[in-house]
């Protein structure tokens, strides 16, 4: 069965929203490159390949449903933070807002009774849990090193182990 045209369309929104997550992650690891924040880099560039991943996953499913993939312009993303704290929130705010637009694409898809998108997004339901989770517990970890550069430095070499 061909995908409707609302789906479809909400569904390019999303692949852009996906590939303007990766581009906001190398924008944070280029940050943390450059403050000396090598582990967090990593962590951050694999983040960013993570979020490619799921633009295909999307891209693909498209043209499975007989669809088109229509790509547009990718909103440049923000290059500076205070801190690491800073950056971190905003990765946990991030994940809360792409889970919004994934929970908005759900809702479209069992009003349209299209089942296959339905499951096929339910992968990425899950998927935000866990990306939430991690967000969130890597930020009340920054939050409570802030102040100590030892627990700092630990917390990047452990962002390094991804």
């Amino acid at each position: 069965m061909k995908i409707s045209q609302q789906l479809e369309a909400k569904l390019n929104a999303q692949i852009n929203a996906e590939l303007y997550s990766g581009y906001l992650y190398l924008s944070m690891a280029t940050w943390a490159e450059a403050n000396g924040l090598g582990g967090t880099a990593n962590w951050l560039r694999k983040q960013a390949a993570e979020e490619q991943t799921h633009a295909m996953k999307i891209f693909d499913f498209v043209f499975r449903r007989a669809g088109r993939v229509t790509l547009t312009a990718i909103e440049a993303p923000r290059t500076e933070w205070k801190d690491l704290e800073e950056l971190f929130a905003q990765v946990y705010e991030h994940e809360q807002k792409v889970t919004g637009m994934i929970y908005d694409l759900v809702r479209v898809a069992r009003a349209e009774e299209d089942f296959a998108t339905v499951e096929m997004l339910l992968w990425f339901v899950n998927e935000q849990v866990e990306e939430e989770e991690d967000s969130l517990a890597i930020y009340e970890k920054v939050k409570v090193a802030k102040n100590h550069t030892c627990l700092l430095v630990k917390l990047d070499s452990q962002l390094g182990e991804r």
